[in-house]
């Protein structure tokens, strides 16, 4: 499938793009976050979308860690002891390991209250939420 074949150069170019958006230069070297996220992602997954939007949104720098799909790399013995269930994506906060693309939006809206994605408001939020 000519949809599915992905360049070592694309590959490579995809990870450095996202290493530098994920890293506001602002943020580097300070603050209670810096280098200490770590996400494990592949540039395509629409689940790993959603929480490099939010990491972006929320200002939160992190360390972009590449799991090509294509090339069956989540079922590496190393990615499989971070997240048995073999999916991306996976946050890593110190010693913090959370799966599930939603499970990590609720988790970083609770740890780093700062820029909050969702409203105070218990009803917006619940309407949000749907």
């Amino acid at each position: 499938d000519p949809c599915n074949v992905e360049t070592e150069a694309e590959t490579e170019l995809d990870h450095a793009i996202f290493s530098m958006a994920s890293l506001p230069q602002e943020n580097l070297e300070t603050g209670p976050t810096a280098a200490r996220l770590k996400l494990y992602s592949y540039w395509r997954s629409s689940c790993a979308w959603r929480v490099r939007i939010a990491c972006n949104l929320k200002g939160l720098p992190y360390e972009y860690k590449a799991v090509n799909l294509l090339k069956d790399e989540q079922f590496s013995e190393d990615y499989t002891k971070l997240n048995p269930l073999q999916f991306v994506p996976t946050l890593v906060d110190g010693n913090v390991i959370v799966s599930d693309s939603l499970a990590i939006l609720l988790y970083l809206e609770d740890k780093y209250p700062e820029h909050p994605l969702l409203p105070d408001d218990l009803q917006l939020k619940a309407i949000s939420l749907q």
